[in-house]
């Protein structure tokens, strides 16, 4: 279980950020990967860059190559991978005259070669996102991808017909179904209101409200994929635009925590629970990424400026604040 967001503030830029919810961590740290950094590719592709974004965000590196949960480029591009165990569909194996990507790096691939959606958008009608493990100790992980900027955010999902890329109007994204589905079922919820509800008059009888919130009634509470979906989408499009860095970064987490799962709600077959690991923040106007976890929920910042780019592999990074 995953969900995230985007939102733009008062001057338009660009925050965006996820909770990872899972049983475990995978050892995951705050990662940077300069421009001129070396990394395998799994495929020839040679029209990748050479020398690339700069790239910051949440993962572990193996074999020289980081493997991003999500993160976010010296450009304001960022992209985060959700799971889609029941729905995403890979291809098995590369296909000839197109660009192939294994599943494993495509955030890396997108902030690395892009600046903005609409270049990936444009990329993704020559891809082909394949079932490649990174090595045989990591199985491939069956995931969407929401991508954002400034300007839109998409969702990218491998189907059983093939890659489709959905235009994200709710800038949110979480788990199955589809992303089709969930922005559908949203609508079983337009009645859905910030504002206290009217006085009723039923008979002789006024109805008062209890008081601020009611008019949220009915507004899923569990854990699922589309209770997730609905709830952070109304609070995500309900919550007012801010103005500044922090309490930008605020609206975000606060955003988040309004479906951060808790241990104890979620429990899988094998007996152990799911709860929200950590939840990230990266500002593409500071170039910022921010982490909090959750057992430590102090909100650390880890701007790129202060990240070493001059060298040529990946670098873990050491919070600031």
């Amino acid at each position: 279980m995953c969900t995230g967001i985007r939102f733009t503030d008062t001057a338009g830029n660009m925050f965006f950020g996820r909770n990872l919810d899972w049983t475990q961590g995978y050892g995951e740290r705050v990662v940077a990967t300069p421009p001129s950094a070396q990394v395998p590719a799994a495929f020839t592709r040679p029209y990748d860059r050479a020398t690339g974004h700069a790239v910051i965000g949440m993962g572990i590196v193996v074999a020289g190559i980081p493997l991003y949960f999500d993160c976010g480029n010296d450009q304001g591009l960022a992209v985060a991978g959700l799971n889609f165990p029941q729905s995403a569909r890979y291809a098995a194996e590369p296909v000839g005259g197109t660009v192939n990507v294994a599943a494993y790096e495509f955030p890396f691939w997108v902030a690395r070669n892009f600046a903005t959606v609409d270049e990936v958008r444009r990329a993704l009608a020559h891809v082909t996102v394949v079932a490649k493990p990174v090595n045989e100790q990591l199985p491939v992980a069956n995931l969407h991808w929401i991508v954002a900027d400034k300007t839109a955010s998409i969702v990218v999902e491998c189907l059983e017909d093939g890659l489709r890329v959905w235009e994200n109007d709710v800038d949110v994204l979480t788990n199955e179904p589809d992303f089709g589905w969930h922005r559908q079922n949203v609508r079983n919820y337009l009645m859905l209101d910030e504002n206290e509800p009217a006085h009723a008059t039923w008979g002789a009888a006024t109805l008062s409200p209890f008081g601020s919130g009611m008019g949220m009634q009915g507004v899923p509470g569990d854990y699922s994929g589309p209770a997730r979906f609905v709830k952070v989408a109304f609070v995500n499009n309900h919550y007012p635009q801010q103005k500044g860095e922090a309490a930008n970064v605020t609206r975000l987490f606060r955003t988040l925590g309004s479906v951060a799962v808790p241990e104890g709600c979620a429990r899988m077959a094998d007996g152990t629970y799911e709860k929200t690991l950590y939840t990230s923040c990266f500002s593409a106007s500071t170039l910022t990424y921010y982490h909090a976890t959750y057992d430590d929920p102090q909100i650390r910042a880890y701007p790129l400026a202060s990240c070493d780019l001059t060298g040529t592999a990946p670098v873990i990074v050491a919070a600031v604040a």
